[in-house]
């Protein structure tokens, strides 16, 4: 009769401490962390899409013997620099981190802008389908890249939301669960306008 009694009693407080773990906010901490890290993912996924261009890029570029040469080894360089920054999502809490990533992952925007400006003085690359190809998979991961990092920003705010609001507040000094970094740019305007790369415009 002890054991039983003792046996209910340790499931009431289990029962108890559950309910009082979903209450105060467990269970959404978890959720967010996992959304976050999942919406990562999917924006380290579209920057590699673009490295991984890049390199054809270049090589197609290569062909017209004329083309500045300082454009392109600014493009080749600044795709070196990001993809040797390895962002796993422990890093995420990491405001230093993620400043240095998205500071790298910026110049290669920017690289790869000025390079598609520069083009436009080149009518064989212009009239190069290897090159037009290239450029419409670029554009379109350029919009990827901007909506898997809107949905990222959202998932981040939600949590950082959760982890400051009262009672989760509390939850989140328990288990150390603090605020997560987010993109932050300067102009954000910046942040969702892909590089210019219509090269339709006369």
């Amino acid at each position: 009769m002890r054991a039983l009694t003792q046996s209910l009693t340790t499931w009431a407080l289990a029962l108890c401490l559950a309910a009082g773990l979903t209450g105060c906010g467990y269970n959404d901490f978890q959720s967010l962390d996992e959304k976050s890290k999942s919406a990562w993912s999917e924006v380290l996924n579209q920057y590699q899409r673009r490295a991984d261009l890049i390199p054809n890029i270049v090589a197609t570029v290569k062909g017209e013997a004329s083309f500045e040469q300082d454009t392109l080894t600014k493009v080749i360089e600044a795709r070196s620099k990001a993809t040797s920054i390895q962002m796993t999502p422990e890093m995420l809490n990491d405001p230093a981190a993620m400043e240095k990533f998205q500071a790298a992952q910026g110049e290669v925007g920017s690289a790869l802008s000025r390079l598609m400006v520069v083009v436009e003085q080149y009518p064989n690359l212009k009239a190069n389908q290897a090159f037009s190809d290239l450029r419409v998979q670029l554009e379109g991961t350029e919009n990827r890249i901007t909506v898997a990092r809107n949905r990222y920003i959202e998932t981040v705010q939600a949590y950082n939301v959760l982890a400051r609001s009262f009672p989760s507040n509390l939850t989140a000094m328990v288990f150390g669960y603090k605020p997560k970094a987010g993109f932050q740019v300067q102009d954000e305007a910046a942040i969702s306008t892909p590089p210019k790369v219509d090269f339709n415009k006369p």
